[in-house]
């Protein structure tokens, strides 16, 4: 009874350690805590998952934690929910360690591609060299000293083929399954020689500013013994011209690390400016051409922060951290070296920090990641609310909730502090290890080397010179806590925007070309039958015909895929079966760019840009002249009130044009579709917001601009469909129940008499 009472305590704390983050029709994002800091784990997961039948895509970050599934639409969301589930489960039981899953029974998952070890045993085994080599040169080193200095030398280097092969792992999954090499260098991109040159910089600067600590020691070394040897054989034989010549040297090499310091540092700002501009660039541009369809299922505030912070992270990193990581190479390079060829007695004390550092940072890595990936989902949710809220203005105060709002605001932003709170608790303990660690061997470093020096064994002019350069060093090493921090939020900023960029662009399918002087408008939908992802279909074997030349309306009753078929015409979605066709030619075999440029669309909702009305009704036909503007609001009905305001055309609107009314808005928006001049223009309820006056100005003004072009007119608002051509009542499934003239309708009786008889109160025409 115990066993199973453990067993399904076991079970339930593995079920509950996935939790779903988002979920939309074809893709779900989960948290899973099995994968949290186990690449391995990951990876298997993710196979588990790709295996399942009607799983698409599968892929597991042990980074941040999180899952993604994509699935076929005909899967429901629970169903993902069990299937992500039960996966994680069978993951967690067939577990043989922590972190070593198992692997799961049936085709071979393909093991990743290993790290190439010599980047880190190369190194070590140069440094090993150098140490073997001194020891045998100088012929002083103690047999206690040179087991000292290897026992530093061989935890460092298992500390740091540990960390890599860690970090290779991360950042190989960070990359995706397709990456070419480690992410720090698919960031820099085409900005490689940028970084070498700033590279060069840093290091010619650290070497002039151990060159400066140099000069500083012989300079104390004159005060005290009244010479410094390695000036005597420069032909400075007195105090008064070595310090002379010391003088001229310190200003020299302070001149050379200010010139250099400020060279290197502006590479390195200009390096990440330009990876930032870069990557924001070309992902807004991936963004901009993404099917509609993922762009809607993303929540904005996501996308929104993959292109600001994320993106800025990028870009942040290489102005910052990257500097400081090469400076404390290059220290490194050149002091092992130089202590141990000059200075063995305490070589294995000044480096003892290395390997301990280096533990304490990767422990740290491993702490951090959980850490800021849960802060960063809590920032994107509060972020989300906040947005929310402030557009729901108009609805939080209609029913008095504001404080409702308001609360839920304060208990997410206690949330995201008191993640913080944990994320700065680890980072600063983890710095103030690191500081305490150095301090203890700086004060180690003094009393090794100056019994040394007293016992004779060490000479004072040697010892002189060395002992301020290990303090450059170790206060460089203070900061990699901060330095693998950022890192791991680079990685972290990398993978969401990556993740963003995965999202599949609009493709185009055929390359037909449509000539916008020769488009007719003729529109047929031939057996066109549609979905949306995870519902019923929304059109079901569909066959009608829109005339070329008239005006068509849609109406019926809402979900009747009036909007669905204005959709499949724009290409924003492709039929499942069926053919969408444009003068005698489907739809899929044109370029999109030439067939929405013979379609206009105004949307029930339209959206105006931040800028003045000019600018809203040009959009899109930037070329159009004053003139062409106010013509075509005047058409719109929309001169009138355009003329009251102060600035006129160049009235600014605010976002979204909120300093508009619904009307407003829907008008100019009628008038930028009317500038656009395409032959074929689809009205979604695009004058549901206006009052029936100007509603009846409109139609009169549209009935000239309708002439030898096609129009489409999807309206709820029977009056606003009276005059068209032709009227499709759409019923359940995108069936037709009814279609003719409006006087034709009314005499049969059926479902469109009955909606005018709801709508005017009466039967007559």
């Amino acid at each position: 009874m115990p066993s199973l009472l453990g067993a399904a305590a076991g079970f339930h704390a593995v079920e509950s350690s996935a939790s779903p983050r988002s979920v939309v029709p074809g893709r779900q994002r989960w948290d899973v805590e099995l994968v949290l800091g186990r690449p391995r784990t990951a990876e298997i997961l993710a196979a588990v998952l790709r295996r399942v039948p009607g799983i698409t895509e599968a892929r597991a970050n042990p980074v941040t934690g999180g899952v993604l599934v994509r699935h076929d639409a005909r899967l429901l969301a629970a169903d993902v929910g069990r299937i992500i589930r039960g996966a994680v489960t069978r993951v967690a039981e067939n577990a043989t360690g922590a972190g070593r899953p198992a692997r799961p029974a049936g085709p071979a998952v393909t093991a990743a591609p290993r790290t190439d070890r010599g980047l880190v045993v190369r190194p070590v085994l140069a440094v090993g060299g150098i140490v073997a080599g001194a020891t045998l040169i100088k012929g002083v080193a103690r047999k206690g000293q040179l087991v000292a200095a290897g026992g530093v030398a061989a935890a460092t280097a298992f500390v740091l083929r540990k960390a890599w092969r860690t970090t290779a792992e991360g950042a190989r999954h960070a990359a995706g399954t397709g990456a070419e090499g480690h992410p720090l260098l698919e960031i820099v991109g085409p900005h490689r020689r940028r970084l070498y040159r700033a590279a060069a910089l840093s290091v010619a600067c650290q070497a002039a500013e151990m060159a400066l600590g140099t000069f500083l020691g012989w300079t104390g070394l004159v005060l005290i013994k009244g010479e410094a040897a390695p000036l005597v054989g420069l032909g400075l034989t007195t105090a008064s011209a070595q310090l002379l010549g010391l003088a001229g040297l310190v200003a020299a090499a302070c001149a050379a690390v200010a010139g250099l310091s400020y060279a290197s540092n502006l590479q390195w700002r200009r390096l990440g400016q330009d990876i930032e501009h870069d990557w924001r660039s070309r992902t807004y541009r991936h963004v901009q051409h993404l099917e509609l369809g993922h762009l809607e299922g993303e929540r904005t505030s996501r996308v929104t922060g993959a292109l600001t912070n994320d993106v800025g992270q990028l870009g942040a990193f290489f102005a910052g951290p990257a500097n400081d990581v090469l400076q404390l190479g290059t220290s490194l390079a050149v002091l092992v070296p130089a202590f141990l060829l000059l200075a063995p007695q305490i070589a294995w004390i000044a480096f003892l920090p290395i390997p301990i550092v280096a533990w304490l940072s990767l422990r740290h890595q491993g702490e951090a990641a959980a850490t800021y990936a849960a802060t960063g989902e809590q920032r994107a949710r509060l972020g989300s609310q906040v947005i929310n809220s402030l557009e729901a203005g108009a609805t939080v105060k209609s029913f008095c909730t504001e404080e409702y709002e308001a609360t839920r605001v304060d208990e997410l932003s206690e949330s995201v502090q008191e993640s913080s709170r944990q994320a700065d608790r680890t980072t600063i303990r983890h710095v103030e290890t690191v500081r305490a660690w150095t301090t203890a061997s700086m004060a180690g470093t003094l009393l090794i080397g100056g019994r040394s020096v007293l016992n004779g064994t060490l000479r004072f002019e040697v010892f002189s010179p060395l002992i301020g350069l290990p303090q450059m060093l170790l206060m460089r090493m203070s900061r990699l806590g901060g330095i693998a921090d950022q890192y791991q939020r680079t990685l972290a900023s990398y993978d969401r925007v990556q993740r963003l960029r995965a999202l599949p662009v609009e493709a185009d399918s055929g390359d037909g070309q449509l000539e916008l002087t020769e488009v007719r408008g003729e529109i047929v939908l031939d057996g066109v039958t549609f979905a949306y992802p995870g519902r019923p279909a929304t059109l079901e074997d569909l066959s009608l015909t829109i005339p070329a030349g008239q005006v068509t309306a849609l109406v019926g009753a809402t979900g009747s895929g009036k909007t669905t078929i204005a959709k499949l015409l724009m290409r924003y979605q492709d039929a499942e079966s069926g053919r969408v066709l444009l003068d005698g030619q489907d739809v899929r075999d044109l370029r999109r760019h030439d067939l929405r440029h013979a379609v206009g669309f105004v949307a029930q909702d339209p959206f105006l840009f931040d800028g003045s009305i000019a600018d809203n009704i040009r959009y899109g036909t930037f070329g159009a002249s004053h003139e062409d503007v106010v013509r075509a609001a005047a058409m719109a009905e929309a001169h009138t009130f355009v003329a009251t305001l102060p600035e006129g055309y160049d009235t600014l609107i605010g976002e979204r044009g909120a300093t508009l009314s619904g009307g407003q808005r829907q008008r100019i928006a009628l008038a930028r579709a009317i500038l656009k001049d395409s032959p074929v223009v689809i009205l979604d309820e695009a004058t549901s917001a206006v009052d029936n006056e100007t509603e009846a100005a409109i139609q009169r003004t549209l009935r000239s601009f309708a002439a030898d072009r096609t129009m489409i007119v999807i309206a709820h608002r029977l009056s606003t469909v009276r005059h068209a051509d032709r009227i499709y009542v759409m019923d359940k499934r995108g069936i037709v129940a009814e279609q003719g003239t409006h006087d034709e309708l009314l005499a049969q009786h059926g479902l469109y008499a009955s909606l005018w008889q709801l709508q005017a109160g009466d039967i007559a025409a």
